[in-house]
């Protein structure tokens, strides 16, 4: 029972933390640290719920994922439209710097200690971004030139750092780089279904000796969880993001460090 109450807690999280800019990574350790749920089973754990919270964004977003590869496309008059070149163009900068880092990654930043310094830095980021955002010259998601797809990339690379936040990376990166907040938001959400499906194989293959039949239950329960809450915290943020700004979640970011580096840290 207490494995179970495990995953629904760590479902939970997940689902509200993958897509919003808090870093679910982050959360993910920190909770781990509190409910004692580390190791390697712990970390196969994260991959497979993580994989629930995609799919519900996979779910929200499906129209537009046909519509990267022809299929039901309905052709914008003037300008461009959000294409596959687009995304393939946003995923190679940390594409490549996470597959030669990766080793780097696990071994050395997968901590509560780099995890809570990553949620300030990346909270004061995002603070920068909003106060020094240019003027907009992507309103919606179909508005984002070549140039901005690849910034936008390049400023994902910065998420490698557990804690630091993919979306909330990539929000503020495009923010300077003159996207709306609904527009960036849009890319992002879609971009990070192939990247985080390729990043979450990856690490599912280095860890398939780790699964056995015992675990399938307590793994379905928190894929499950993970992805009716994402579905519900996407839809919430979307909504929320234009009225409140990135803002709010920085402090929050703040907050959490700080809880954390009482309870946990000292």
């Amino acid at each position: 029972m207490h494995s179970y109450l495990v995953a629904v807690i760590q479902g939970i999280v997940e689902g509200l933390t993958e897509f919003l800019p808090v870093s679910s990574t982050g959360h993910m350790i920190l909770t781990g640290s509190l409910l004692n749920f580390t190791g390697e089973k712990a970390d196969t754990f994260e991959i497979v719920i993580q994989l629930g919270a995609i799919l519900a964004v996979a779910i929200l977003y499906w129209k537009r994922i046909l519509n990267l590869f022809g299929i039901g496309r309905e052709r914008r008059r003037f300008g461009p439209q959000l294409n596959l070149l687009h995304i393939i163009i946003g995923m190679i900068p940390a594409s490549i710097i996470g597959l030669l880092l990766h080793k780097f990654i696990k071994t050395h930043l997968f901590s509560p200690k780099t995890v809570l310094l990553s949620l300030i830095v990346g909270g004061i980021f995002m603070i920068f971004a909003e106060r020094r955002k240019t003027f907009v010259t992507a309103e919606t998601v179909d508005d984002i030139s070549y140039g901005q797809a690849f910034g936008i990339g390049l400023f994902q690379v910065l998420s490698l750092w557990p804690g630091f936040s993919r979306s909330g990376a990539t929000i503020a990166g495009g923010l300077l780089l003159g996207t709306s907040h609904k527009a960036v938001a849009d890319f992002s959400f879609i971009m990070a279904i192939p990247i985080m499906l390729a990043a979450s194989a990856l690490d599912l293959y280095k860890s398939a000796g780790i699964l056995t039949t015992s675990d399938l239950g307590f793994f379905a329960v928190g894929f499950i969880v993970a992805f009716i809450v994402a579905l519900a915290a996407v839809v919430t943020f979307l909504r929320l993001l234009e009225r409140v700004k990135l803002t709010p979640f920085a402090i929050y970011r703040f907050i959490l460090a700080a809880v954390f580096w009482l309870f946990i840290m000292r």
